[in-house]
């Protein structure tokens, strides 16, 4: 397999070395392939780096033991912020458009940046994500998304170059991993809700 080419490697590096000059930094985590990529380059960089996942009360089993499996192998004890409200889960509405996104003002409150996961690759809505941009509905901190240029190929190169650990249902058709009543296998962001048009949860739209 051909390795990762020296543009897409450079351009991730580059934008963890800018993201690591932040010393009120957050990565959200949410145990996909792409974090994996991300926290195996950044934390040697960035130990300071807080890492954030927003629990809804309904992942995967095999998304806790995702969790289980990163902390171990990159070091770092995961912070949690709580989305599972009363009662615990009232269908995808409520979970995505209030919960999680107050989860999520909560984890970057005296943030200057965060990092997150973001590719082009995913789907129109993430078509024009940028390396690096100003998140204007969060006092204009900035947002950092090394992985834009990258494909799932990309991904995969690199997951298998360093042996990084991976969310097993990747394994099983599911190319974008959410909450298990929501999540159906299949490819794009089409997969977090299926029989239903939405692709984004509220956190980066």
């Amino acid at each position: 397999m051909r390795g990762l080419s020296s543009e897409l490697g450079g351009s991730l590096s580059e934008t963890l070395r800018e993201a690591a000059a932040y010393s009120r930094l957050v990565v959200l985590c949410s145990f996909q392939k792409e974090e994996s990529v991300i926290l195996d380059e950044l934390l040697p960089l960035a130990p300071h780096a807080r890492v954030v996942t927003i629990d809804t009360g309904v992942l995967f089993d095999e998304t806790l033991a995702t969790w289980r499996a990163f902390e171990q192998r990159f070091g770092v004890r995961v912070e949690i912020e709580d989305a599972t409200g009363s009662p615990p889960w009232a269908g995808p509405e409520h979970c995505c458009g209030d919960a999680k996104v107050a989860a999520l003002q909560r984890a970057l409150a005296g943030a200057d940046a965060w990092i997150t996961g973001l590719r082009r690759e995913q789907g129109p809505t993430r078509a024009g994500t940028q390396l690096v941009e100003v998140d204007a509905k969060r006092g204009g901190i900035a947002k950092l998304n090394p992985l834009a240029h990258w494909t799932q190929r990309d991904l995969w190169t690199r997951i298998q170059e360093r042996d990084l650990p991976y969310h097993p249902l990747h394994d099983a058709g599911y190319e974008s991993i959410g909450c298990a009543p929501c999540t159906q296998p299949g490819g794009g962001r089409e997969g977090r809700w299926a029989g239903s048009a939405k692709t984004e949860c509220g956190l980066h739209s």
